[in-house]
């Protein structure tokens, strides 16, 4: 490829410090950072399911970066991909049952997936006795859905755990957008879209797919759309586990790791640290000499 991809991991999660901003403040120089790889294929790539590519461009283009829709790859387009063109289910059983916010439901509408759950205002209540006897009996499951798919989910209750539960205990496909433990917020850490899974994942004893970062499901869909050349992309992101994880277990020709964000250098300088980036810069900004 003439021009090959360079991979960059935005990661930016309701005011988090990562690689292009922190907050609603970007980072000084990163637009004349991203001008200069604008030789290459720059694709954003972000975790965070609570935003649809449409939703990252307008952010973007806020913080004065021309971007487009289609260089946008979130974990919730990542998710309804898998869903609508790969994943093989009943034609009677097509309907998603969401945990999660309107950026998933964008992604599966761009998708034409039909969906429930996500921000259904009825769903945002206490169980009630009620409740417990129709989700057991069935009388309050709709019976079209055949997958269950978790992501951030800021409203999230026993009402909705419980119907995700039975849905799967019926045979639903068990999906997560991503599995990152913690959400970095305000200068502390918050449970993650990780975190909305596991009390499924325990009570069911099943483990979701994950169709983010660091999965390789991911990594195909990037491959498949953008047609990139591996061995000539290069991973940039703040997050060890996640972002350099994904790029080194994709095998791509490069990792950057990026400290404005996340992960700080004593993560991989340890002794016996399995993921390492091939380098590290204190900010984007630094790529510019």
């Amino acid at each position: 490829m003439a021009n090959p991809p360079t991979v960059c991991g935005t990661e930016e999660k309701r005011r988090k410090t990562g690689v292009l901003w922190s907050g609603d403040t970007l980072f000084e120089g990163t637009v004349e950072t991203l001008e200069l790889l604008r030789s290459k294929r720059i694709v954003f790539v972000t975790n965070n399911s609570t935003k649809s590519r449409a939703d990252y461009k307008k952010k973007l283009t806020s913080m004065g970066i021309p971007a487009d829709v289609d260089e946008v790859f979130g974990s919730s387009y990542s998710a309804s991909i898998y869903i609508s063109r790969i994943l093989t289910l009943p034609p009677n059983r097509r309907t998603v049952f969401v945990l999660g916010e309107s950026g998933i439901e964008s992604e599966l509408d761009s998708e034409s997936v039909p969906h429930i759950g996500g921000t259904d205002p009825s769903l945002r209540r206490d169980i009630t006795p009620s409740d417990y006897t129709s989700i057991a009996s069935g009388a309050a499951l709709d019976p079209s859905v055949g997958v269950v798919l978790a992501g951030l989910d800021f409203h999230i209750n026993y009402l909705k755990l419980a119907l995700a539960h039975h849905y799967i205990q019926r045979g639903a496909v068990f999906l997560a957008t991503n599995s990152d433990s913690t959400l970095p917020s305000a200068g502390g850490l918050f449970p993650g879209a990780g975190a909305i899974s596991a009390p499924i994942r325990t009570a069911c004893g099943k483990e979701p797919l994950a169709l983010g970062k660091p999965s390789q499901k991911m990594m195909e869909a990037i491959e498949g759309k953008f047609r990139l050349d591996r061995k000539r992309t290069c991973m940039v992101g703040d997050r060890v586990n996640t972002d350099i994880k994904f790029g080194v277990e994709g095998g791509l020709g490069g990792t950057l790791a990026v400290l404005t964000g996340v992960s700080k250098k004593e993560e991989w300088e340890g002794e016996g640290e399995m993921v390492r980036p091939m380098a590290y810069v204190d900010r984007l900004d630094d790529l510019r000499g």
